[in-house]
């Protein structure tokens, strides 16, 4: 012991441990990671979700660094003289040249890019199936609703970078999607015109649009991403996680692996998507800009279609009648306004839900255990449709190409996707919430008569039953743990009883979705602990 202490009031050992106290002495790390260090972590594998958007934002940033350093984000007009034999001699932009140039000409530059392309769209599935697990489960409560929005911001942004990166080689097929992008921002009334002529630098295509999109694509956009992201991190760290309802969980403590065997895990899974992201990009060609060739304003490219991502977008734009009314000498084209409109409303109400909630149920306790979604059957099925209304617009986006392959006509697929843009959201709710009710009438009658074991007994007077089994406690804790919020009563004005702040219309507002949440059609009484043992005695 005095050898050791004396060695380290001396700094004498090793290089590597006098450099470690150097730093610890100066910013701490040790020191912070040992107050972390006996936190623990939940094991569930939905969890996984969060880490696979954040390793995949990882690959985003490393190849976009690569790339930065051979693209050349300029609509300049240069002649293509490189590799790729069909388009030598044809006019092309140096944006387009420099792309080609990546993907035929430099080292490792087209496994490189696609990559790229293939971590964004990872990063987007993976962030919008998390924040759909989040939202079944109930995660964003309080104290989490900042984290929930910077998730939500965190998704919306990521679909703009793509969108920006998408466009940087200035092929045809982007050059044709930014002719849709630009008839949609016209659309808007007052301020389209100037917003168009400011992103692309007069009138479209413009001669800046590609510098302008670099700069928000490669600076802009990932600051914004990543300071959102180390926010939200920070935030789970100083809140806890959450973790799934079970034994010995409660809203104090959290069941699972310790930090130190949680991050060797954590490594090896970083290590595991990347390499998926790598050998996706290896064997599944994506974006091929040689065969869309240099963007030319008079020229479209047939099947035309956006990323998944932004395929809700194109989907309703595609379906949407051609309809124009005049307003005060002024064309409103809302051909293109309401798709814009439909589509910011969608991803809106999804951002405001846990804000929504939150004022309906007045409910300001910290939550740190999660629902499971059967226990919140109206809240499910809004998330159900909204996935649902997600879905049939992006069948919209491929009206063209499943008109080809089927051998239909574009407009019996359109008013398909029309119809059921409006039928699929309504009945998709309605079976996800009779489901979602029917689980917590099986999980009820499991809890007062115990399991079906199959076995059929015949009673003294000659009655046939069925042999039930108990639940063990830890089952019937699972079943019953949840707490069901009452609707709000109103009062003689049809306004709550307890009013609270806000106008005479918001107060009935409230009640009116406190009795659509938690009215008597939206969820099944849980059994008491006195209907359980009045059963439990007729048994014995």
């Amino acid at each position: 012991m005095g050898d050791q202490s004396q060695k380290k009031e001396t700094g004498e050992g090793g290089g590597g441990e006098r450099v470690a106290r150097w730093a610890d002495g100066r910013l701490g790390p040790y020191s912070l990671l040992r107050a972390r260090a006996r936190r623990a972590f939940p094991d569930h594998w939905s969890f996984l979700l969060g880490e696979i958007c954040l390793y995949s934002f990882i690959v985003i940033i490393v190849t976009g660094i690569y790339l930065t350093l051979y693209f050349h984000p300029s609509m300049n007009e240069v002649q293509y003289n490189g590799s790729y034999l069909p388009l030598r001699g044809q006019t092309v932009s140096e944006a387009f040249d420099s792309t080609m140039h990546i993907s035929f000409d430099v080292r490792g530059g087209l496994l490189i890019r696609q990559a790229h392309h293939w971590a964004a769209l990872v990063f987007i599935g993976a962030m919008l199936v998390h924040m759909m697990r989040v939202f079944f489960t109930g995660a964003f409560r309080k104290p989490r609703e900042f984290q929930w929005l910077f998730g939500f911001l965190l998704l919306v942004l990521g679909m703009f970078g793509g969108l920006t990166g998408y466009d940087l080689p200035d092929d045809l097929l982007s050059g044709t999607g930014l002719a849709v992008v630009n008839g949609t921002i016209l659309s808007i009334p007052i301020v389209g015109t100037y917003l168009s002529m400011f992103l692309f630098g007069g009138e479209f295509p413009g001669s800046e649009l590609v510098a302008r999109f670099n700069t928000i694509h490669v600076l802009l956009i990932p600051a914004v991403m990543v300071g959102l992201l180390v926010a939200h991190l920070l935030l789970m760290l100083h809140h806890r996680h959450t973790q799934y309802p079970g034994p010995g969980r409660t809203d104090r403590n959290v069941v699972g692996l310790p930090f130190k065997v949680r991050a060797v895990k954590s490594a090896g899974f970083f290590l595991l998507v990347a390499g998926a992201i790598f050998a996706i990009a290896a064997v599944a060609q994506i974006n091929p800009i040689w065969l869309y060739g240099p963007y030319h304003a008079d020229q479209v490219s047939a099947g035309s279609q956006p990323d998944w991502y932004m395929g809700v977008a194109d989907g309703l734009l595609r379906v949407m009648p051609g309809w124009e009314i005049d307003f005060w000498g002024h064309t409103l084209a809302l051909d293109n306004l309401i798709p814009l409109v439909a589509g910011v409303g969608l991803f809106l109400a999804m951002g405001a839900y846990p804000f929504i909630e939150s004022w309906v149920t007045g409910d300001d306790r910290e939550q740190h255990l999660l629902d499971r979604p059967r226990n919140r059957p109206v809240r499910t099925a809004l998330g159900v449709a909204w996935i649902s209304f997600y879905l049939v617009a992006l069948i919209g986006a491929a009206n063209d190409i499943i008109a080809t392959r089927f051998h239909v006509s574009v407009e019996s697929v359109t008013w398909a996707v029309r119809i059921g843009l409006f039928v699929a959201p309504v009945a998709a709710y309605t079976v996800a919430k009779r489901a979602a009710l029917g689980l917590q009438r099986g999980d009820r009658d499991m809890v007062l008569h115990g399991r079906e074991t199959g076995v059929i007994k015949r009673l003294p007077h000659g009655e046939f039953v069925e042999v039930h089994q108990p639940l063990s406690q830890e089952e019937l804790h699972l079943l019953t743990q949840h707490e069901q919020y009452r609707p709000i009563a109103p009062g003689p004005n049809g306004d709550a009883q307890d009013p609270g702040t806000g106008t005479a219309m918001a107060r009935r507002l409230r009640v009116t979705l406190s009795r659509a949440l938690y009215g008597e059609d939206s969820q099944i009484p849980k059994p008491t602990a006195q209907e359980y043992r009045e059963i439990a005695d007729k048994h014995l």
